[in-house]
């Protein structure tokens, strides 16, 4: 018994040895991996999660990143073409300008503003953005104008053009004050005939005349030909004078360095999901429960003020089908997959308001999850520096709806009239947080729109510097998708602005230019097989897609987004065509306008250098030639009618908007 209670004293030693040994293995794998953990960068993750996918050695597939070889001859080509002399100080006198209105209606507004003021002879006192006053909130360091562009770049690179002061003279700013100037109210089409026979006349006898923009610009699109000149001042103004303050980019070129710093090519998208077009356009039915209410609260609110000549409830989908509508991101993302971007491609969200937030986002992130925007590029830090210093704001409270008093409830009960026996009152339940603030609390509780707060002002005044970031990056993207673009619509729109300064800076790189009334019928072939879609249908969309990118693309946007904004396509005014290439046939709408192969030719000096650089294009591309291609980019469909277009998952992001980003990096 001694020594059979001595071996189980020794195996109970034993086993609690061995327990104390795996308990300290297990604390020290612990304490390394959370080392591990710690030091672990998501920009590092995404680039190991591409490498593993592409290899050490990556190129850029040109059947998906390359330039569009027909529009390569193309060259950006503003000056002026005959004799263009300076400004006289001696003009008619001074028009003054307030510009309402969100990014892309103030830039519209003020490159107008300028060719007006030169139309007129007249001097341009730097224009007033009413987003930006100092009475929304913003900091005390910038002025209206100044806190989203550079003045003095402004008045600097327009001194051939138009002579711009940045305030009236001391003597006639109190009669400003006084109203003692005529002030008018020009819509976005308004003819040149009209400020010629009007404005000018009023503007010699005051000397001074103000405007007040709210449509996003003063002056119609297309210009007769005699007025050429007046179009590439536009061109000066919006691609060249209107740079964004020093702060905006410097952080804006360091985001695209961050991105490009991945190694591979990234493509920018803009959903074009804001509530004006969506009301306008009366998208109401896209949507559900409060954000289709939204939608119809604004549309009555058009109806009411004239914008919109319709009925207040109209079927959504007819509308979606004959192109009105904004593509889903959802639709985009599968559109992108039938084009073969791969499931890991980085895409860049542009665009400061997104309606239905992320919710929206949930599909396209399912099937690319390399989805980012500038919160997730950069830090907080950064973002607060680029605001700058500003006073604290009360949050917004939730005030509740004031309750009735029982006299009130009898009133309303003896008034309703005869009614069957009620029914029970249901059962109590929590009233969410969510329930009470917000767009959830006006629109449950009463039918008007509550007067925005000031720290909702405040926000708008920070959406046009987060749409100035968007707007850098998504000029300098390899690609561009939008998801509205004009084509027809009442004002100009952000993309479209993206879209004619890609087509005026580098007008062979790849900008889509779907028809969604083209995209509408496509999807309404395979509704019911939307992920997993017949190999014809993949081709058409390649086809359409593709197609959209070159001529048939141009001509259809100079046919439909140029007479409503002529930064949306400045072409072929502003552009010049070397003869390194067959000059195509000129192409003319039923009014006698030139859509297609009227360029200009380019000067001497532009062909020289062209030449200098694609003799060291070509050396790089030789280089390049012998390196791997984007395996996942150029992996064909199957010749199938089973063909699936899959998804991959990954959780591949660059980093937390919490984290610091480090420019060293």
């Amino acid at each position: 018994m001694v020594i059979i209670k001595s071996k189980m004293k020794l195996i109970a030693l034993f086993v609690l040895g061995m327990s104390v040994g795996s308990l300290v293995v297990h604390l020290s794998i612990t304490k390394f991996s959370g080392m591990g953990l710690e030091q672990y960068s998501s920009m590092d993750g995404l680039r190991h999660d591409f490498d593993s996918v592409l290899g050490p050695q990556q190129s850029r597939n040109k059947k998906l990143w390359g330039d569009v070889k027909s529009l390569e001859s193309l060259q950006p080509y503003a000056n002026p073409r005959i004799n263009h002399p300076a400004p006289n100080e001696n003009n008619n006198g001074f028009i003054y300008a307030k510009v309402f209105g969100g990014f892309e209606k103030i830039r519209s507004s003020i490159c107008d503003l300028v060719t007006i003021s030169r139309l007129l002879n007249a001097t341009l006192v730097i224009p007033e953005i009413q987003e930006s006053l100092r009475s929304k909130g913003v900091s005390y360091k910038f002025k209206s104008f100044s806190y989203l562009y550079d003045e003095e770049q402004f008045i600097a690179s327009l001194t051939s053009d138009v002579i711009i002061v940045k305030s009236l003279p001391e003597n006639l700013k109190e009669a400003r004050k006084r109203n003692e100037f005529p002030i008018f109210k020009p819509k976005t089409s308004t003819s040149p005939n009209y400020y010629i026979q009007e404005i000018l006349p009023k503007l010699k006898k005051d000397k001074v005349v103000g405007l007040i923009l709210t449509d996003g610009g003063c002056l119609q699109s297309i210009l007769p030909p005699s007025m050429s000149e007046l179009q590439r001042l536009r061109c000066r103004v919006s691609f060249h004078a209107l740079q964004f303050r020093s702060e905006i980019q410097i952080l804006g070129r360091r985001m695209v360095g961050r991105l490009r710093a991945w190694g591979q090519p990234f493509l920018a998208y803009h959903p074009g999901l804001l509530r004006d077009t969506l009301a306008y356009h009366g998208c109401a039915e896209l949507f559900q429960d409060v954000h289709t209410e939204l939608i119809q609260y604004r549309r009555a609110q058009m109806i009411k003020q004239g914008i919109v000549n319709e009925k207040l409830s109209i079927e959504s989908h007819l509308r979606r089908e004959n192109g009105s509508c904004p593509l889903m991101p959802e639709e985009v993302g599968l559109l992108l997959r039938a084009m073969g971007y791969p499931p890991k491609t980085i895409i860049y969200l542009a665009g400061s308001e997104t309606f239905g937030g992320q919710r929206v986002l949930i599909p396209l992130r399912g099937m690319f999850s390399n989805l980012v925007d500038s919160t997730s590029l950069c830090s907080k830090k950064e973002l607060s520096d680029l605001v700058g210093p500003e006073t604290s704001l009360p949050e917004d409270l939730y005030h509740p709806h004031p309750s009735k008093s029982e006299k009130q409830l009898k009133e309303e009960w003896n008034k309703a009239g005869p009614r069957p026996r009620p029914l029970p009152p249901p059962p109590d339940r929590p009233i969410y947080r969510h329930e009470k603030e917000g767009w959830y609390g006006w629109i449950t509780e009463t039918d008007k729109e509550p007067n925005p707060s000031a720290m909702s002002l405040r926000m708008q005044a920070h959406r046009l510097l987060w749409d100035a970031l968007d707007y850098i990056i998504s000029v300098e993207a390899d690609a561009f998708f939008p998801g509205f673009h004009n084509d027809g619509s009442r004002w100009p729109d952000f993309a479209s602005l993206v879209m004619g300064q890609r087509l005026y800076e580098s007008p062979s790189s790849r900008t889509y230019r779907p028809d969604r009334e083209v995209v509408a019928k496509l999807f309404n072939i395979t509704r019911e097989n939307m992920y997993h879609p017949k190999h014809n249908w993949t081709l058409s969309v390649k086809d359409h897609l593709n197609k959209s990118l070159g001529e048939d693309g141009l001509i259809r946007q100079s046919l439909f987004s140029k007479p409503v904004s002529f930064l949306s396509h400045p072409f072929p005014e502003c552009s010049c065509r070397t003869l390194s290439v067959k000059v195509p046939d000129q192409l003319k709408s039923n009014d006698g306008r030139i859509l297609y192969g009227g360029e200009d030719e380019c000067p001497t000096w532009m062909k020289r250098s062209q030449e200098a650089g694609s003799v060291e294009a070509t050396g790089v591309r030789n280089n390049d030639s012998d390196l791997a291609e984007y395996e996942s980019d150029t992996t064909e469909l199957p010749e199938s009618d089973d063909d699936v277009i899959t998804s991959k998952s990954s959780t591949a992001l660059p980093f937390d908007r919490d984290d610091e980003w480090d420019p060293n990096d």
